[in-house]
């Protein structure tokens, strides 16, 4: 059974920093691209960062320069480091793992809510 538990999600102040963290169980890590989504209310779900199975980083303009996406592949975890949090950050932050050998597949983890406020 494939899991993604995300954790680190909390109430920060604005200019704050979080480290996420998501556990992959069930999939076979290096397989996968990685990456975090996020979705805020009223809002569609957007994509944050995706780090590739050799470490590459890719970056939405929001994250850029602030975030920094980084995975562990001999602990099946993928990290997001957020720096200078602001309120409008405030968004449930989706784990997401895609398949990039082999058959497709896609999975996301249950997410983990992240709160910028004074």
């Amino acid at each position: 059974q494939v899991q993604l538990v995300e954790s680190g999600g909390g109430l920060v102040q604005p200019g704050g920093s979080l480290r996420l963290s998501c556990a992959a169980s069930g999939i076979i890590f290096r397989l996968y691209n990685m990456g975090w989504y996020r979705q805020a209310p009223g809002k569609q779900r957007e994509l944050v960062a995706t780090v590739t199975s050799s470490g590459v980083a890719n970056y939405d303009d929001s994250a850029k320069g602030r975030f920094t996406i980084s995975r562990d592949n001999a602990k099946n975890t993928v990290y997001l480091q957020m720096n200078s949090l602001q309120p409008e950050d405030t968004a449930i932050y989706y784990c997401h793992a895609e398949r990039i050998v082999g058959p497709r597949a896609i999975y996301w983890g249950q997410g983990t809510q992240v709160t910028v406020s004074s």
